[in-house]
Order: structure tokens, then sequence, then C-alpha cells
């Protein structure tokens, strides 16, 4: 039980049906559609879609998603609705003119997949017209949702990113919103409309299909009609993995989930550290980390392009490579080290009275996608393609009709007292780590879905840690001396949310302070 004496926040408790995720009008609005009748998937769908007009540099329309449905009976259902690369792109034609993909050029812009993603899984799962689970959005895209402090944050320092109409529809005077500052946008409550009335052939064709084009090829784009005609999400089979006496659900590439798996498996070689926040277990996480990233970036791909994936998560694999992280001093270059054994987003999850659990998350990438945005409807465009490699030959090599490697993964935790728990992070690549981490809060420590969520974070990227203020000087110091580069970020690392039911069908629900959101039960 937390220090009440100190800031904090309990764990939301509910009978009925909960809902968490970053802003507290999704919640809200998650929890009406329940009461209407709804249920998880209509009212995750109908959150997530509100969340791309309270978080507009998060997600949006035009970005991807990915879901995870744990149903009733104990089927956990998988869906990869992340768009692919237009049949124009040619990484020889990049590569004549970038060393490494780009990030805000055209040619990072990947089909939308989201919209096609949320068609098909209410028309498998939902339960209520689609045209109810899209009025709240509808509704605040015209009237407007003041800016919350931590969205106000991100706009201030990503801004600059926005290009051309992106500029027009997401600034206000050409300035980032401040708090309390009204974003409305019209033009995606009348895309919405068509959506609501004509399903997904409301914004993958006709005029909202027009707008996209016209923008896309004015700024050089190969897209075409038929790219965003054959966009399809489809069903997968989720990968399963234990940690200890629990199990993880993942969905398989193209997303990471594999990569926190990996991660796990090889912290599952080690003993637990008696200090959740010392040095030890930061430094145990953070060489794990970084073996577990390299080997992201060696196997995982689109699909139909991953030919290791067996080898990948395999436990005996990760035992090797747990075998390379030295206790005492941090490790200079991971690639080298295991050549031998190789040979701005937002989350939400819904529970309902029925038990459905939805994991759910949905993204256009870095903060505010690619920067450009459709000239007439505003429809902000991901740069998902960013996530490609130009290395000739690579499975996860930029090419036409791909899906490019993604960072957003929804999970799934079963415990061993027979809980259940959906969950997910935020933070573009800190994901798979944040997944490794919060298992171990939950398995190795102990920790309520809120605790577990409040822990203090690092991540080790790019020969550099992370270290959030909520650390200790000793930790950091003897991180240091075991020869770590250590910085204070100047925001926190991700967002977190999830829920756990408990076997006598209790939900405990937990929101990440880091975001302006909230757990909220009925």
């Amino acid at each position: 039980m937390r220090d009440f004496h100190q800031p904090g926040r309990s764990a939301v408790f509910a009978d009925n049906g909960m809902c968490a995720t970053s802003h507290p009008l999704a919640a809200q609005v998650a929890i009406s559609l329940l009461q209407q009748g709804g249920n998880a998937v209509d009212a995750a769908i109908g959150a997530a879609i509100l969340l791309g007009l309270c978080e507009p540099q998060s997600t949006g329309i035009g970005g991807d998603m990915f879901a995870l449905v744990a149903q009733p009976d104990g089927e956990i259902i998988g869906l990869n609705g992340s768009g692919r690369a237009p049949a124009g792109l040619s990484a020889d034609a990049l590569r004549a003119q970038h060393d490494t993909m780009p990030l805000y050029d055209i040619s990072a812009v990947t089909v939308p997949g989201a919209v096609d993603g949320f068609c098909r899984l209410h028309e498998d799962h939902g339960k209520l017209p689609l045209a109810d689970v899209l009025a709240p959005s509808i509704h605040y895209a015209d009237a407007g949702i003041p800016i919350a402090p931590r969205v106000a944050l991100d706009y201030a320092t990503s801004a600059d990113v926005l290009q051309g109409a992106g500029r027009r529809h997401y600034l206000q005077d050409d300035k980032p919103l401040p708090v309390g500052a009204r974003f409305k946008a019209p033009g995606q409550a009348e895309v919405l409309r068509r959506i609501a009335a004509e399903g997904r052939a409301g914004f993958y064709e006709g005029e909202v299909l027009e707008d996209m084009l016209t923008s896309l090829q004015a700024l050089g784009g190969t897209h075409t009609a038929e790219d965003f005609a054959k966009t399809a999400c489809n069903y997968v089979t989720p990968l399963r993995s234990t940690y200890r006496d629990a199990e993880l659900i993942e969905l398989p590439p193209n997303g990471q989930g594999a990569t926190a798996m990996l991660i796990l498996n090889m912290l599952e070689t080690l003993t637990p550290q008696e200090n959740p926040f010392g040095t030890q277990r930061a430094h145990l996480e953070a060489e794990a980390t970084k073996l577990g990233y390299d080997a992201r970036d060696r196997f995982l791909a689109d699909p139909d392009h991953v030919s290791k994936l067996d080898h990948f998560l395999s436990k005996d694999t990760a035992a090797r490579l747990a075998g390379l992280i030295d206790p005492d001093t941090a490790m200079p270059d991971p690639r080298a080290a295991s050549d031998n054994v190789h040979k701005d987003t937002v989350y939400i999850t819904v529970v309902d009275s029925e038990r459905r659990a939805v994991s759910l998350i949905y993204s256009v990438f870095h903060s505010f996608g690619s920067g450009f945005a459709s000239d007439k409807f505003g429809i902000l465009f991901q740069n998902r393609g960013g996530g490609f490699t130009l290395e000739k030959g690579h499975p996860n090599e930029a090419g036409p009709g791909k899906r490019p490697l993604h960072t957003i993964i929804p999970g799934v935790l079963k415990l061993g007292d027979g809980s259940t728990m959906p969950f997910g992070v935020m933070g573009g690549a800190w994901q798979s780590t944040g997944h490794a981490r919060f298992v171990s809060n939950v398995v190795d420590y102990g920790m309520d879905p809120q605790a577990a969520i409040d822990a203090p974070r690092a991540f080790a990227e790019g020969g550099e840690v992370r270290v959030e203020r909520g650390y200790s000087e000793e930790m950091r110091n003897g991180m240091a001396q075991k020869g770590h580069k250590l910085i204070t970020p100047l925001q926190p690392i991700g967002g977190a949310q999830a829920i756990r039911i408990h076997p006598d069908g209790v939900l405990e629900g937990g929101s990440d302070p880091r975001k302006d959101g909230i757990a909220l039960g009925y």
C-alpha cells in the first residue's frame, strides 16, 4: 500500500466495467458507451478515436492501430491494423538521397490502417451501431476540447515538425496551443460522419480519399487510389511466452512485442534484485535492453519477411544472450557482443461487465507524425515508414507494399493467481522495455497496477541511459560507476495503463501520472 502522506494515486476498483487511458474525457466516453449497452470493443474504439482529438500530437485517423481482445470464454484475438508503404516506394531511389530512412519526408508516409482496423473490429465484435460509437468524437471535433497540461508540453516541444496544411489545422495563429486552448477539428468531424454512415468506404473512397491523395501527391508522394483500396487489417495469432509463473501475450511482428518477450526471457535467467529501484536492477535491465533491441533491429519486420522468429523467442537464445551480460560493467557494443549468438502514441484498455477485455494502441508514430496533413479535412499523416531500414537485403528494408517495423504493442498478462491484466505503454521505442519493466514490477515485486506504473523508469538507447528524476542519486552514481552514460530526459519516459481482472471478478485499474489520464470504473 502506498504512503498516503505522499502525493500519488490509488488504484481504482469497480465491479461492472472500467477504462484506463491517457485522457479523462476519453475514459468517461468509454464508460458512457458501456452504460449505453455497448461492450468493451465499442468503448475502446469510441475512446480511441476521441483520443485523436484530445491528444492530436499522439494519434489520429491518419495512423495505425493494433489490438488484443480477450473474450469472456478465454480466447484472445489479435488484430494488426497497420498500413503499408505505397507501391511506388523505392529503396534504391531513397538510397540515392539518404543514408538512413528519413522521418519527416513524404517517403515516410505509409497508408493509414487504423480506420480499416477499427471498422473491421467493430463489425466483427462490436455491439452498438457505429454511429453511436463515433457520436462523441464527432461532437467534440466540432465543439473543441481544451488542451490538457501534458498535451500542451508535447505541443510546445514538437510543433515545429508541422508543415503546410499541418500548421493550418493543428496550430493557433501559427503557434502551439497552450493549456486550456480549445482544439477544434471540423474537417475530421465531417470525415467521422462519413465513416459512421458508410464504414471504411467513407474514408478510403470518395472525397476523403481524394483529399488525402491530392495532398500526398502534391508533396511528391507516390500514393495512389489502389494503395488505399488494398489497405486491409488482418487477424493474427498472438504470441505467448512465460515469465516465471505468469504468461505474457503479445502480437507478432511487424510490432515489437517479441522484443519484450526476449528481454523478459533474459531477465528470467537472472536472480531478481532485492531493491526494485536500485542500481543493479537498472543495470541488468539496461544490458538486456541493448541485446534485445539489437536483435529486434536484425530480425523483426513485415510478417511476410520475418524468417527467424522461433530463434528470436527461444529460451535458449535468451539464455545465451544473458550470458553476455557483465554484472559490473556496461556493454559498449551489443551488436559485436551478440554476433555469435545470432549468426508520441495512445493506449487504451477497457473491460466490460462480461469481462471482455480490450488492449488497444493507436498512433501516428512520432509526435505529429510526418508533420503533413491533408489540405481539406486536416487528416494528419503518420511517418511509420521511418521504421524501415535502407540496408539492402534486410528483412525490414523499405519496399513497395511492405509494413514497416512498428514500436506500438498492446499486451495481456495472465498471472499465477488466475488474474488477467490487459496493459500497455506509450513511448516509441521504449515500449518493449516498458512492457518488460511493467511485467517484472508486477511478477517479481508484487506491485499493484498503479504502483507498477508509478515506479521510476530508465531506458538504454543510443549509447546512453535515460534516467527519470524518480531515481536516487545513489542509483545514478552506481550506474555511472559501471560505465553507463546517464542523461535526465526533458520529458518523462512514456506512459502506461492497466486493468487487473481479479479471479473474483473485481476490476483494479491504474493510469500513468506522466500523462493527463485516469482509470475510471462503475
